[in-house]
C-alpha cells in the first residue's frame, strides 16, 4: 500500500517541463475517481496533453510538491473566463475582477491536496470562481466547505452544464470575526430546513457585502436567521433576541451597533408591511430575497414536497401557484427597500413566468421529476 500523504509541509510551484508525466498521470488518476464516484460525464477526453502544454506556456498550471514529489495539480486563471459570460439558474454575485481554478487532480495517495490548491489561491487573489459537475460530489463537498457560494449553471464549449461557485475575500472584516462566523454561527444552520441551511447563509453574506461591505453587514447578514431554532413565524424576533445577548460580538462592536445589527434581522422578512428602520436592515433584507426564478420556483417546489407529503401532483401544482402569486406577482407582498436594488430585473423575470402559466406548469414538472 502507498504511503499515504497528508498534513506535511507543501510547497506550491509553476509546472515545469519534467512534471508533465507527473501531471498526465494525475489526470488520469482524478478521472478514475470520478468514475468510480458514479461522475461517468467529466473529464472526457480532457485535460489533454496540448491543453497542459497551454497553460504552461500561459503560466497558469501549477504543481503542488511534497518533500520533493508532485501530489497535485491545478490551473490558476487571472481574467475573464470565456464560459462564465451566461449563467442560468442564478447570477454571480460580484462582477469585480477574478481568477478561475481549473483541473484540479492529484496522485492517489495524496489528501488535501484540493484544500492546499485553495489556501493557495485564496493567498493570491481576492475573487475566485470555480466550477464543477453536478455530479462531482467530492468537489462540490470541498467547494461548499472551502466557503464558496454556488451561483447558478455555467456551460462550457460543448455545450455541458457545470455547476458555478464563487468566493470573495472581505478585507474590512477581522480574521478573529471571520472565524467566530465560521466556526459559531454558520453551524447552526446545519440543523434548519433545506432552503436556510448554510449555503442559504453564505448567499446571504456574499449578497449583502457586494452591497455595502463592512463587518457589520458581514455579521448581520450571518446571524439574520439564527432564530429559526424557534420556527419560521418568529424567528426574526428570535434571531434579534440571540444578537442582542451573545456576548461575544462586543468584541468587535459596540453596543449600538450590535442593537442596529440585531435590528437589521428584525426586519429583513420579506412579509414585513413597513420598511426596515436602518440602511443596514434594507441592506440584509434585499439580500435575503434571492428572487432568480428558477431557484425561486424549485424552493417553492421542494418546502412543498417536504412539509405537504399528503398533496399529489396537481396539490402540489396548486400551492406553488398559490404561494409564488401570493408573495411575488404584481400583488404579492415582497417589497424592495433600495432604490438601486439587485432584484428588481430578477423580479420583474419571476413576476414574467408566473404570469405564464404554460411556463410555469413545464418548470414544475420538470422540478417534480427531479425530486
Amino acid at each position: 500500500m502507498g504511503r499515504v500523504i497528508a498534513d506535511m509541509e507543501r510547497k506550491t510551484r509553476a509546472t515545469r517541463a519534467e512534471d508533465v508525466e507527473a501531471v498526465m498521470a494525475m489526470y488520469d488518476n482524478s478521472r478514475e475517481l470520478m468514475r468510480a464516484d458514479g461522475n461517468r460525464t467529466q473529464w472526457v477526453g480532457y485535460p489533454t496533453r496540448e491543453g497542459l502544454a497551454a497553460d504552461m506556456a500561459a503560466g497558469v498550471s501549477y504543481v503542488v510538491e511534497d518533500e520533493g514529489r508532485v501530489v497535485g495539480t491545478f490551473a490558476l486563471v487571472d481574467g475573464e473566463e470565456p464560459t462564465y459570460g451566461v449563467i442560468t439558474g442564478g447570477r454571480w454575485i460580484d462582477d469585480s475582477p477574478y481568477a478561475t481554478i481549473h483541473r484540479v487532480a492529484r496522485t492517489r495517495e495524496a489528501h488535501g491536496v484540493a484544500e492546499e490548491v485553495f489556501r493557495y489561491a485564496k493567498g493570491r487573489f481576492q475573487h475566485l470562481r470555480i466550477d464543477t459537475h453536478a455530479s462531482n460530489r467530492a468537489m462540490r463537498h470541498i467547494i461548499e466547505k472551502e466557503g464558496f457560494v454556488y451561483c447558478g449553471t455555467v456551460y462550457m464549449n460543448d455545450g455541458s452544464e457545470r455547476m458555478a461557485y464563487e468566493w470573495r475575500r472581505w478585507d474590512c472584516v477581522e480574521e478573529s470575526l471571520r472565524e467566530y462566523v465560521e466556526e459559531c454561527v454558520l453551524p447552526q444552520y446545519d440543523a434548519f430546513d433545506a432552503a436556510h441551511r448554510r449555503d442559504h447563509a453564505r448567499r446571504v453574506i456574499a449578497r449583502a457585502m457586494a452591497m455595502e461591505p463592512s463587518a457589520k453587514t458581514y455579521v448581520a447578514a450571518a446571524m439574520h436567521d439564527i432564530g429559526l431554532t424557534a420556527g419560521r413565524e418568529r424567528h426574526h424576533e428570535e434571531s434579534g433576541r440571540k444578537i442582542r445577548e451573545e456576548r461575544r460580538l462586543a468584541k468587535w462592536f459596540s453596543a449600538s451597533e450590535i442593537e442596529e445589527i440585531a435590528q437589521a434581522a428584525e426586519d429583513h422578512r420579506a412579509s414585513a408591511e413597513r420598511a426596515p428602520r436602518t440602511r443596514l436592515g434594507c441592506v440584509v433584507a434585499e439580500a435575503d430575497r434571492d428572487v432568480e426564478p428558477l431557484t425561486i420556483v424549485r424552493r417553492t417546489v421542494e418546502y412543498g414536497l417536504s412539509h405537504y407529503a399528503e398533496l399529489d401532483r396537481e396539490g402540489h401544482w396548486r400551492r406553488t401557484v398559490q404561494h409564488l402569486e401570493e408573495k411575488y406577482s404584481e400583488r404579492g407582498y415582497i417589497k424592495l427597500w433600495l432604490e438601486d436594488s439587485p432584484n428588481a430585473a430578477p423580479l420583474e423575470e419571476l413576476r414574467a413566468l408566473i404570469a405564464d402559466k404554460g411556463r410555469l406548469r413545464e418548470v414544475f414538472d420538470e422540478l417534480i421529476i427531479d425530486n
